[in-house]
């Protein structure tokens, strides 16, 4: 049986990671001008293609470690070390800016798969999160909780995409930054948390 603590863990982990109070602001200036029913399609779609891609990493990505010779403690330092570069630029903000200018750089109409679904939900960050928690409890078990998991932070995802503007008019710039350091602060605590697992791993603490 999986654990509720490894739930709550590995909600609370990939919802910092993808931070979707973050991803609602990149989303209005992507989809600004557009009718309702075209931001639904598109909010849907950028959830959809993400969920596709992390749940194959989830499903596939411990193998690929195997079939390249790195092993899972091996990946959860590094991924650790990912996540906690991840948080401090949530912390002073260079991750936000970021996101702004690789949307801005593309002029797709359609921003649904690229750069919404690819990388602002389905980013390195997320896709290493997936093949740690997937890594944390083998099996179909663990498999299928880590995807549920995922599908229930991309489910927060999808909802903020379809209230963003109302989101962006309660919280403003300054209520989002708060969130983004606050998530950043917890962000850089899992992220040490999954260092010291690999390193116990490899005997280095006790």
């Amino acid at each position: 049986m999986i654990d509720t603590a490894f739930l709550i863990t590995a909600f609370t982990t990939l919802f910092v990671v993808i931070d979707p109070p973050g991803q609602t602001p990149i989303f209005m200036a992507l989809t600004q001008g557009m009718d309702s029913r075209t931001r639904r399609g598109i909010a849907l779609r950028a959830c959809l293609t993400a969920a596709g891609i992390l749940a194959m990493f989830a499903a596939f990505g411990e193998a690929v470690l195997g079939f390249v010779g790195i092993s899972m403690p091996a990946f959860r330092v590094a991924g650790g070390v990912l996540l906690f570069l991840t948080a401090l630029d949530m912390l002073f903000e260079r991750r936000t800016k970021r996101r702004e200018d690789r949307a801005e750089a593309e002029d797709h109409a359609d921003p649904s798969v690229f750069p919404l679904g690819i990388p602002l939900i389905a980013g390195p960050g997320s896709i290493a999160t997936m093949i740690l928690l997937a890594g944390q409890h083998p099996g179909a078990e663990g498999l299928a909780t880590v995807i549920g998991v995922m599908l229930a932070v991309l489910a927060v995802v999808l909802f903020l995409y379809l209230i963003s503007g109302l989101l962006a008019r309660l919280l403003g710039k300054t209520g989002l930054n708060v969130v983004t350091r606050l998530l950043g602060m917890l962000l850089a605590a899992l992220a040490v948390q999954f260092i010291l697992d690999g390193l116990r791993a490899f005997g280095f603490a006790g």
